[in-house]
Order: structure tokens, then C-alpha cells, then sequence
């Protein structure tokens, strides 16, 4: 195996959870479990990855006088202070909201926007309400709050009339804006929409509530139904789960929606994770009310039954040893004497783990091992060519140095020796010429460190005249050459290695089925990829790898575990200043 006994091991983390309860760490690897998706519409969650910018065109928000919406680049610097007080979410519905469609009520979907060097740049979209002019989204948005700065935020709610991501397709229903110190001091407000002409927005009101995720545990539910009542004439019934708390007024305030089960009374609903302080604020005592629906595609959703518990009567549940709940119909109960129920909710698991940080990770020891991955494929172009992406020009740079600077300085800062392996793949080696897919580009094969970002660079100016492009363009060996390592780290008693592997290429994979079974694996370690698409070449398959819109499968069918790949398009970013480490 190459690189053998490279792996170093970093400093312990006896204060943080053992490897098998590792969350991922964010670059760029997200929760897919933590993704709230509503029966009507799937939300598009994104999460700041600490210490490197989004790599996400965003949204600037023009005078609504115009409704005129164009890209605008992540701006370079950070959004507000580097100490952030708390994280807090903010739950939104909407009432009366003005009707845009004829023959039925509008779709309405919210955006939240946050001002940024005086312009609006979009932060997260709920999902989406399908026929419904009083909205309570299930999505939340989850915001830092920096109690010494002004943070003003709008939002703007449009009718969803067609699939795509523009808002300037979509009907405007109204906005409203404020900062987030009103909210937060507050808790719940309630205000008017206001269009592009500052005129109420017909009835239309918006409410916000806040609540300050101080507590780091989350709750992870698995849910499954028995023997529910049909509903659908023709049919059975489409089940789905609502979750709600009480809320300050005293009224309920949803927290979660499952996925719609299709055609079944006796569903299994996805596990899923929510922050605990969002279920039920923290108080495992405190009552819950659990509402089961038959899902309709017009959006009037058939009422099944509810029921009331607490975190601490779910945790009951074992995983041999489910917990069962009655459904109730109140109207039913009050009409029929011999009513028993309308089926049965079970809890096949319920529980509570704490979901650290980042930050507490680097500050518990945790070590990031850096690998760097170079294309050399002949579709990169001789290098001595000027119209090469491996030419280096008089500057001294080219576009696959740009993009090992702009990653390797942010990450090298959490790695406490700054030595990085680095390898190549897809070039014939001297002296036989047979091609490689995961060579050391020092040509030490039993020592392929390279000391800190210079030391790669170095390594990679000097291999160039001595390596011959080839092909094929092959992502599987390097993953799971990685992946190795990563394994090995399992092993240990203590979170102490997290690795992090970029990819720098110009084109198509050429072994994609071998590629989606090892992302697919490595989602189950601690493991991330950053894949950076140089030239102007057609990136699909890349975009295909990272899981922002779907869940990755292998060819086998596998799902992964988690999003781990993270693709940046080098050309939509090359003017964007990184040397700031912003």
C-alpha cells in the first residue's frame, strides 16, 4: 500500500465522544439526518464552513421597487465578528397572505435575507406550502447572533409558480425587515408585509419567533405508525408527522414535518435529528404534541389524529423494546361509543447525544490531516504550453497553485506540524512509465510530506518536468487511498485526526460507479472532500458527487451517510481574494 505508516497522530481529546459517536466536522461535510424536509417541498439548507467562505454564489436583493434579483459573489470578507455570543433559530409563519394564484391559494416559500456592505445577500429558503395562505414552515433558519453589531435582516415571501431557483419567477407576496436585536429581545413578534411601494401587502401578516440554541444536544427519533385510518377513497392514506411545542402565548408552534409515506396505514418515517432546545426548549419534561396527516397534493391535508407526551415518555423507548402511542380523533372519540383509536404511533428509538462543534473539536486537540490530490492528465494540456492549466507564467502561478494556496493556507492553521502529503494521479512515472492514480509528487513514496503550503507548491513546480500526462481521469484510488487512513483513526480511543482530502481537476471522472461506491464509504468516517474544478470544462459529474440537492448513492444503492463532497467551480471564484485566510 502506498504511504505506508505516513498517518500521524494528533494531540488526545479525552473531553469530546468517542470515534464512534463523531459527528461530522464541518469542510464540508454536513448532516444529512439534520435537513428538515416538509410533504409540500424540500428545503435547501447550507451551513458556514468556520474559517473558509462559502463556496455559493448568492443572492443580491435589489430595491423591491424593480423586483429585479441578480447573482452576486459570496462576499470575501466574513459576515460580521468573529465572536459570536449564541446561534439562534428562527421559526416563521405567515397569515392572510395575499392569494396570487386563480384557481387555487398560493405556494408560498420564505426568504430570509441578511444586509452585507450595504447590500442583501440571501442566507436560507424555508420550504415550500403548497395551497396555503397561513404558512407555518417547518424549516428553520439558523443564524449567528453578535450582540455588538446591527444585523439587519429581511424577510421577503414569494408564490412558488415554477421549479426554478430565481426569485424574479416567482409572484412577490410582501416582505418585512428588521434586525435581529429586535427579535431575539422580543422572543415572538408579529408584523405587517409590506410590498415594493412600502403598502400593505393586503391582510398579509409575518411572525417570528426566536429561540437561542445555547444547549448543544440533539434528539434523533425514530418513528413508524401502525394500522392508521384510510383516508383516500380510492386508496389508503399518505401519512406524515407534525411536531409541536408550546410556545410562550400558549399557543403550539410546529418544530418538525417528517416526509409524506406514500400509499400505506403502516408507515416508517426516515430517522431524523432536530435540536433538542427545538423540540421541547431543554425540558425533557415538557409536553409535546405529535399531529398525524393523510397528505393532499392541493395542500388540504386530512387530519388522522394527535396525541401528547414528553422527550422524557419517548425515551422510554429501546431498540427492542418500542414504545406505542395511541392516535387519536377527538371528534370521532366524541361521536362514536365504541371508538378505540385511529391507529397506532410507535417510537422504535429515541435519543439524545450532543452534537459538538467545530470549535470544540480544534480546541479539544483535534488534528486536521491535510491531502492535496493533483490531476495530471493529458487534457490539462503540456505544461509547457501557455494555454496549459499546469503552465506556470512569469507570475509564478497558474490556476492549480491559486486553488492550493487559497484551501492549504486556511487549513494548515488547524494542523500543528504543517506537513502535508501530496499526490498525483493520472501521469506516467519514470523509469517503466506506467501510469499511476496515487503517486507522491516529492517521489517518496514512504515519505510524502511536503512542510506546509510552500512545501507543496515546491514539490509540484519540481515534479512537472519529470511525469508524462496521461489518462484516465480516476478519483477512486485517491479517495479510498485516503480513507485508509482515515479508518486507521477510528481505531483510536480519542477524536484526535479529521481528514481532509482536495482534489484539484479539469474534467470528467472516468471511473464514476468505482468513485460513488468510495464517497459513499468514506461518509461513514471522519473524512471530507473538497474537489476544485479547474478550466472551463463541464463539471456535472462533480456537482453529481456533492449532495447538496440529493442523497449520494453508490451504484449498488448504498446512500451515504452524509454529504462529505464539497465542488467549487475555480472559475467562478478565481478574482475572489482568499490570501486574507477571510
Amino acid at each position: 500500500m502506498l504511504l505506508r505508516g505516513w498517518p500521524r497522530h494528533g494531540r488526545a481529546l479525552p473531553q469530546i465522544s468517542p470515534p464512534s459517536l463523531l459527528p461530522p466536522l464541518p469542510l464540508p461535510g454536513r448532516r444529512r439526518e439534520a435537513r428538515s424536509r416538509g410533504p409540500a417541498g424540500a428545503a435547501r439548507p447550507r451551513r458556514r464552513v468556520p474559517g473558509v467562505r462559502e463556496n455559493r454564489d448568492r443572492l443580491e436583493l435589489l430595491p423591491l421597487e424593480s423586483m429585479a434579483y441578480i447573482m452576486t459573489p459570496m462576499p470575501t470578507g466574513p459576515v460580521g465578528s468573529q465572536y459570536c455570543v449564541c446561534k439562534v433559530e428562527l421559526s416563521v409563519c405567515g397569515q392572510n397572505l395575499l392569494d396570487r394564484d386563480v384557481t387555487s391559494k398560493s405556494d408560498p416559500f420564505c426568504v430570509l435575507f441578511m444586509e452585507v456592505s450595504g447590500k442583501w445577500v440571501e442566507v436560507d429558503r424555508t420550504e415550500t406550502a403548497v395551497n396555503n395562505l397561513n404558512p407555518a414552515f417547518a424549516k428553520k433558519f439558523i443564524i449567528d447572533y453578535h450582540f455588538e453589531e446591527v444585523q439587519k435582516l429581511k424577510f421577503a415571501l414569494f408564490d412558488q409558480d415554477k421549479s426554478s431557483m430565481q426569485l424574479y419567477e416567482h409572484d412577490f407576496l410582501g416582505e418585512f425587515s428588521c434586525t435581529l436585536g429586535v427579535i431575539v429581545s422580543s422572543k415572538k413578534i408579529t408584523r405587517t408585509l409590506l410590498l415594493g411601494n412600502g403598502k400593505p401587502a393586503g391582510k398579509g401578516m409575518i411572525t417570528i419567533a426566536a429561540q437561542e440554541l445555547s444547549d448543544n444536544r440533539v434528539i434523533t427519533l425514530s418513528m413508524a405508525g401502525r394500522k392508521l385510518d384510510k383516508k383516500d377513497l380510492f386508496g389508503k392514506s399518505d401519512p406524515f408527522l407534525e411536531f409541536y411545542k408550546p410556545g410562550d402565548d400558549g399557543k403550539w408552534m410546529l418544530v418538525h414535518r417528517t416526509e409524506v409515506v406514500k400509499y400505506t396505514l403502516d408507515p416508517t418515517w426516515k430517522p431524523f435529528t432536530v435540536p433538542l432546545v427545538s423540540l421541547c426548549d431543554g425540558d425533557v419534561e415538557k409536553l409535546i404534541k405529535v399531529v398525524c396527516y393523510d397528505y393532499d397534493s392541493d395542500g388540504g391535508h386530512d387530519f388522522i389524529g394527535e396525541f401528547q407526551t414528553s422527550v422524557a415518555g419517548m425515551r422510554e423507548a429501546q431498540d427492542a423494546f418500542p414504545l406505542e402511542m395511541e392516535c387519536i380523533n377527538p371528534k370521532k372519540q366524541k361521536k362514536k361509543k365504541n371508538y378505540k383509536n385511529s391507529g397506532i404511533i410507535i417510537v422504535n428509538s429515541c435519543k439524545i447525544t450532543r452534537d459538538f462543534s467545530f470549535l470544540d473539536y480544534i480546541l479539544g486537540g483535534c488534528q486536521l490531516m491535510f491531502t492535496v490530490g493533483i490531476d495530471f492528465t493529458a487534457s490539462n494540456g503540456n505544461p509547457r504550453d501557455p494555454s496549459s492549466l499546469h503552465y506556470i507564467n512569469p507570475m509564478g502561478t497558474n490556476e492549480y497553485l491559486s486553488a492550493i494556496w487559497a484551501v492549504g493556507q486556511i487549513i494548515q492553521d488547524y494542523d500543528s506540524d504543517k506537513m502535508f502529503p501530496a499526490l498525483g494521479f493520472g501521469a506516467q512515472l519514470p523509469p517503466d512509465w506506467k501510469v499511476s492514480h496515487e503517486f507522491a509528487i516529492n517521489f517518496n513514496p514512504t515519505n510524502p510530506f511536503c512542510s506546509g503550503v510552500e512545501g507543496i507548491v515546491q514539490a509540484y513546480s519540481a515534479c512537472l518536468p519529470h511525469i508524462r500526462f496521461y489518462g484516465p481521469t480516476n478519483f477512486s484510488p485517491i479517495v479510498n487511498h485516503v480513507a485508509r487512513f482515515a479508518s486507521q483513526a477510528t481505531q483510536q480511543e480519542a477524536a484526535s485526526q479529521y481528514f481532509i482530502l482536495l482534489i484539484i481537476t479539469d474534467g470528467v471522472i472516468s471511473d464514476m460507479d468505482e468513485t460513488r461506491h468510495a464517497v459513499v464509504q468514506a461518509s461513514k468516517l471522519p473524512m471530507s472532500i473538497i474537489i476544485v474544478g479547474v478550466g472551463n470544462a463541464d463539471f456535472a459529474a462533480m456537482e453529481f458527487l456533492d449532495g447538496d440537492s440529493r442523497v449520494l448513492r453508490s451504484h449498488t444503492g448504498e446512500e451515504a451517510v452524509r454529504d462529505i463532497v464539497q465542488f467549487v467551480p475555480f472559475r467562478d471564484f478565481r478574482n475572489v481574494s482568499v490570501g486574507s485566510g477571510g
